[in-house]
């Protein structure tokens, strides 16, 4: 490929709480967080900014507040985004992380700004150029149909995160190429027509059509959270590039295991250093 891969990712952007605390909660107990870090987040923009540092041309498709659309504009633009932010009468999605001192995470969301399916009419231009459509649960099922029927009909393959797991219509089901869930989400999944590649988290992940199970580097892990949302993404970004899965899998495990070993999300989302596809 002589030119950048085009991506094109829908889903939820909001704010993330991040409290590191010594242990979770038991029962009624109140714990004093020992930091407090805000960022960006969202399982969407969160892809959307790993596609982005794998060289990606990026194209992202989010609601927010009103008052959050310029200063997100903003950090789009800086991270190479080209972010189509609909405004919304209600506040921009909120999600409160609790990290451990393990680095395993509990993740608390607040639902708020929501995508239509009329927001996917305004974006129908990125999804027809791009080379593979990135898409997920964090948006109401009538957006993900929309988005799934715009694709197939354009012909751009889909890549589909299915976290938080739900049961999802035939329509969803048969337009979809590769899937990405963790082992909780695998079954929510069941019997696709598409690929399955399952991440197994330290293990490294699964292909399901072969059974291959490929293995992450070793990372001593500070902050899991958004290892699964990088891995989504580079795995995107090698298959439109023509890599083979096998390939796309251990480049994204490699990816996956960089991000655990930095805390938070956004700071812990790895740049690629060459464009050639790691073996």
């Amino acid at each position: 490929m002589t030119h950048p891969p085009h991506i094109a990712v829908i889903g939820l952007v909001g704010r993330s709480l991040f409290f590191e605390v010594p242990r979770f909660h038991a029962g009624g107990e109140t714990i004093t967080a020992k930091s407090l870090h805000d960022e960006w987040g969202g399982k969407g923009f969160n892809q959307a900014v790993a596609a982005a540092r794998q060289n990606a041309a990026v194209s992202f498709l989010g609601a927010v507040a009103a008052p959050d659309v310029k200063p997100l504009h903003a950090f789009c633009k800086r991270e190479g985004l080209r972010a189509t932010l609909p405004a919304k009468m209600t506040h921009t999605a909120c999600a409160a992380i609790l990290t451990d001192g393990t680095g395993e995470t509990r993740v608390t969301v607040c639902p708020g700004a929501e995508l239509e399916p009329m927001d996917v009419d305004g974006f129908a231009d990125a999804i027809a150029a791009a080379d593979v459509l990135i898409l997920g649960n964090e948006v109401p099922e009538e957006v993900n149909l929309a988005a799934v029927d715009r694709a197939v009909k354009c012909g751009v393959r889909v890549v589909f995160n299915p976290a938080p797991a739900r049961r999802l219509p035939k329509e969803i089901l048969d337009g979809v190429a590769v899937w990405t869930p963790n082992e909780f989400e695998e079954a929510a999944v069941g019997a696709v027509p598409g690929e399955v590649v399952t991440t197994l988290g330290a293990r490294g992940c699964r292909i399901r059509s072969t059974g291959e199970a490929i293995p992450a580097p070793e990372a001593v892990a500070v902050d899991s959270t958004g290892a699964g949302d990088t891995f989504t993404a580079v795995l995107a970004v090698r298959l439109a590039e023509g890599a083979a899965l096998r390939d796309a899998c251990v480049a994204a495990n490699a990816a996956a295991a960089q991000s655990v070993a930095v805390r938070y999300v956004l700071p812990s989302i790895p740049y690629r250093i060459s464009n050639k596809t790691e073996n």
